[in-house]
C-alpha cells in the first residue's frame, strides 16, 4: 500500500527553479529584490540562496541541463509584452498541441505542468474511496493525490528485473473491478528509467474493463529509442478510455515555466475539465514557448542524442567500477550503491551535487539525472570518493 511522503519532481522545481527560470528570461535583467538571506554551502562559504542554487550540480529532478532552445527563448521573450494582461492571445497553444497529435482541440487539456492533469484525473475518476491501481515504485504523485482525497492506491511491486508486472496489475484490476476508478502507468517509468513494452501495454488495454479509464504518463517519451516501446497516443485515436499526459518540463527544458497537457477522447476530457486547476494558472510566456518547442524538432533530436551519449558513458564508467545499473531509456538512471541512499545523498550534497531521493522499497538504488558532460564528470569523481570500488 502506498504511503504518502517525499518530494516530487514538480514540487521541487516549482520552488527554486521557477524563480530562477523567470529571472533568467526577463528582458529587464531583474535581480531578486528585498533583503538577501545567506546560506552555508559546501566548503563553508556563505552566500545568498540564488548563488547557492546556481553553484550546485543539479542531478536530482530529471531536468534538461542545456536550457530551452534559441527558438523557444525568442518566442517567450516576444511574449513578455503580455505579462501585464489577462485576456492576451495565447499563441494558439491548444491548437498547436492538437495538430501535433492529429486530434481536435477538444481532446486537449492543459495544465501548469502535467501534474495538474494527473490531479484532474484523480478528482474526476476517484470520488470517495475509489481505487487507483499501478506499480511501485513509480512517480507517486497520483497516489498522493488519491490518498489526500480519501481514495485508495493499490500498488503492485516491480518484477525482480525492475520492469512492470503487467499480468500482476491486470490481476489486481480484475479482483477489484467494482471499485477501481483509474489505472496509472508511467512509461517510461520513473524512477527506474525503463519502458513498458508495446505488447504489454496492448495486453493491459485489452484486459481492462472498458469503463475504467487508464492514464499513461509519457513525461519521458521524447528520450526513448527502444524498439520495444510505443507511445499510447494511438489508442486515444481509437477511442479508448485513455488519457496520455506529456510535459514540456523535460526535453523542452521548461521545468521552471510549468506547462503540460493531457490527450484523451472528448468525453473523458469533458469529465476532467470541470475539476482542472489550469484556468489562470498557466503563464502567458510559456504558452508561446510551448508552441515553439513543438516546432523545434531539430533541438529535440539534438538533446536526445546528447543525453544518450552522456548517459551511456557515465553508466559504463560506473559498471566498470562494479556497480549494477538498470538499463535506461530516459534522462536519468538508477545505480545500486549497495547501502542506504539517504546518507549517500547527503555525501553528494556536501560536495555540491544534488542527486535523487530514496524510492522505497529500492532503498539502495540511487536515481541520477543525466546532466551535462561536465556535470557527470564531477558526479563520477564524487562517486569514486564516496563509494570506492
Amino acid at each position: 500500500m502506498y504511503q504518502p511522503g517525499g518530494t516530487t519532481r514538480r514540487r521541487f522545481m516549482s520552488g527554486l527553479a521557477t524563480a530562477y527560470g523567470i529571472s533568467k528570461l526577463s528582458p529587464f535583467g531583474l535581480a531578486v529584490q528585498g533583503v538577501r538571506q545567506t546560506r552555508e554551502v559546501p566548503g563553508g562559504v556563505r552566500m545568498d540562496p540564488q548563488a547557492a542554487y546556481d553553484r550546485m550540480v543539479k542531478l536530482s529532478s530529471n531536468e534538461n541541463p542545456y536550457g530551452p532552445s534559441e527558438a523557444v527563448m525568442k518566442a517567450m521573450t516576444g511574449a513578455w509584452k503580455y505579462a501585464s494582461r489577462y485576456g492576451y492571445p495565447d499563441g494558439g497553444i491548444t491548437e498547436a498541441i492538437a495538430a501535433h497529435h492529429k486530434v481536435t482541440p477538444d481532446h486537449v487539456l492543459l495544465g501548469a505542468g502535467s501534474a495538474e492533469v494527473l490531479k484532474a484525473a484523480d478528482d474526476a475518476f476517484l470520488p470517495g474511496h475509489r481505487k487507483v491501481v499501478g506499480v511501485e515504485p513509480t512517480f507517486e504523485v497520483v497516489y498522493r493525490f488519491a490518498t489526500n482525497s480519501k481514495a485508495q492506491a493499490v500498488t503492485v511491486p516491480l518484477r525482480e528485473d525492475h520492469t512492470v508486472d503487467m499480468k500482476g496489475i491486470i490481476r489486481v484490476i480484475r479482483l477489484n473491478a467494482a471499485d477501481v476508478g483509474l489505472v496509472y502507468i508511467c512509461n517510461p517509468n520513473n524512477p527506474t528509467g525503463n519502458v513498458v513494452h508495446r505488447d504489454e501495454m496492448k495486453l493491459l488495454l485489452d484486459s481492462v474493463p472498458e469503463d475504467i479509464p487508464v492514464l499513461i504518463d509519457e513525461a519521458y517519451h521524447h528520450y526513448v529509442d527502444n524498439p520495444d516501446y510505443e507511445s499510447s497516443m494511438k489508442y486515444v485515436l481509437e477511442g479508448r478510455k485513455l488519457i496520455v499526459t506529456r510535459t514540456f518540463s523535460k526535453i523542452a527544458a521548461l521545468a521552471g515555466m510549468r506547462l503540460g497537457y493531457g490527450i484523451a477522447p472528448r468525453e473523458v476530457i469533458d469529465q476532467m475539465r470541470p475539476v482542472t486547476y489550469s484556468m489562470g494558472s498557466i503563464n502567458a510566456i510559456v504558452k508561446y514557448g510551448g508552441v515553439a518547442a513543438l516546432q523545434d524538432t531539430s533541438y529535440e533530436a539534438k538533446i536526445k542524442q546528447l543525453n544518450k551519449q552522456v548517459r551511456e558513458r557515465t553508466m559504463t564508467q560506473l559498471r566498470t567500477m562494479g556497480y549494477e545499473i538498470i538499463p535506461s531509456d530516459t534522462n536519468f538512471f538508477m545505480v545500486n550503491v549497495r547501502r542506504d541512499v539517504t546518507p549517500v545523498r547527503e555525501e553528494f550534497r556536501n560536495r555540491g551535487i544534488l542527486v535523487g531521493r530514496k524510492f522505497p522499497p529500492m532503498d539502495t538504488w540511487l536515481r541520477v539525472t543525466v546532466g551535462s558532460q561536465e556535470d557527470m564528470r564531477r558526479f563520477v569523481a564524487a562517486f569514486k570518493e564516496i563509494l570506492p570500488t
